[in-house]
């Protein structure tokens, strides 16, 4: 049994990792510690981020479709990334679906709470700025015209597309993206308007990708932030703008996401399996190991970029030797490329094999 774990200020991320897999192992039962009632034995439960919910709903139904998961009862759902670390780090969920890494006051209530993770990079994702198919006057648009845009001092000023640039017309701005407890809300902030606190709310925010998506098709003056896969889902309806982030305007494609050229709105995205779990469910191991075997092919089939077979494999060691703890700062971090991820989860892993 996991065991209540304080964190101490200026403890390394990897250094709170080792405390808790050490509490996990010698620490004795605490009088105040919390006692957590994760899913039924038999259930694997997946919440958190809309946008990495199609790749586990289509990796749940191919296991599904397998011997070994034939009888797997498998609950995905997606109520965002905040929403979704709230029920993961409280013990409600085996895995956590997470469009950004985990945050530290998240990380600090997973330890608190003594849940150990294991965090798992499934996929790239390109966000993609949108528009109506019926808008013919903007071709691309700048970093710098989406902060003016999507910042808290635009809020109730600027809503009209001539307010962007004086060549658009006098046409309604209608605003959708992500909602406040979607990873994406926060990472689009954090490399768009300097973060969260910074962001206008007089727009149609969700959690539901979808919402945004319908939105989007509406309304001809319509302007919002989607994730790669609902864009290619609904590529006939709405229309995806390239981004200049000052070397030119560069649309979100695989190539360029894989080359690192468009920037800042590439991110990878994550699974986070809860440890214990995965010891004590076969079913659960199960899964998490189909799903990283799965994932290039069946990450490509809803919209997202496979990550290098060399992740993959990384990724498989990881999850196999219960490596627990993040490879990240605890912030959204942009212009993480996919070189730059791999060399993350190789100097996590010669992290933890050091560790007495």
């Amino acid at each position: 049994m996991l065991h209540k774990t304080l964190i101490k200020p200026g403890l390394s991320f990897s250094a709170i990792a080792a405390t808790l897999a050490l509490a996990a192992c010698t620490s004795p039962p605490q009088p105040e510690q919390k006692t957590l009632i994760g899913p039924p034995a038999g259930k694997i439960v997946a919440d958190g981020s809309s946008t990495v919910y199609p790749i586990t709903d289509a990796v749940a139904k191919a296991f599904r479709a397998t011997p070994e998961g034939a009888n797997a009862d498998i609950e995905v759902k997606f109520a965002g990334s905040t929403a979704g670390f709230r029920r993961f780090c409280a013990g409600e969920t085996d895995i956590n679906d997470a469009s950004r890494p985990i945050s530290k006051e998240e990380l600090s209530t997973c330890v608190n709470n003594g849940v150990a993770f294991i965090e798992l990079p499934v996929a790239f994702d390109a966000l993609t700025i949108a528009v109506n198919p019926q808008n013919s006057w903007a071709k691309d648009m700048t970093v710098a015209e989406l902060k003016q845009v999507w910042e808290r001092a635009a809020q109730g000023k600027i809503t009209n597309w001539n307010q962007i640039r004086s060549s658009y017309p006098n046409q309604p701005l209608n605003l959708f993206g992500a909602g406040a407890n979607s990873g994406t809300f926060d990472y689009f902030n954090e490399v768009i308007t300097g973060g969260r606190n910074n962001a206008r709310s007089d727009y149609v925010g969700s959690e539901d990708d979808n919402v945004l998506v319908q939105g989007i098709q509406k309304f001809p003056g319509a302007l919002g932030y989607i994730p790669h896969a609902y864009y290619v889902k609904n590529k006939n309806a709405i229309k995806a703008l390239p981004i200049d982030n000052g070397k030119g305007a560069v649309p979100p494609d695989d190539e360029n996401i894989k080359n690192a050229s468009y920037q800042p709105l590439s991110r990878p995205l994550f699974i986070y399996v809860n440890s214990k779990a995965a010891q004590d469910k076969p079913k659960l191991r199960a899964f998490v190991e189909f799903y990283l075997k799965q994932a290039p092919t069946l990450v490509e089939s809803v919209g997202y970029l496979p990550l290098p077979q060399e992740a993959y494999r990384l990724a498989e060691i990881q999850f196999t030797r219960g490596e627990i703890g993040t490879a990240f700062e605890g912030i959204p971090e942009p212009n993480i490329t996919v070189a730059e991820l791999l060399r993350r989860q190789t100097t996590f892993q010669a992290e933890q094999a050091s560790k007495p």
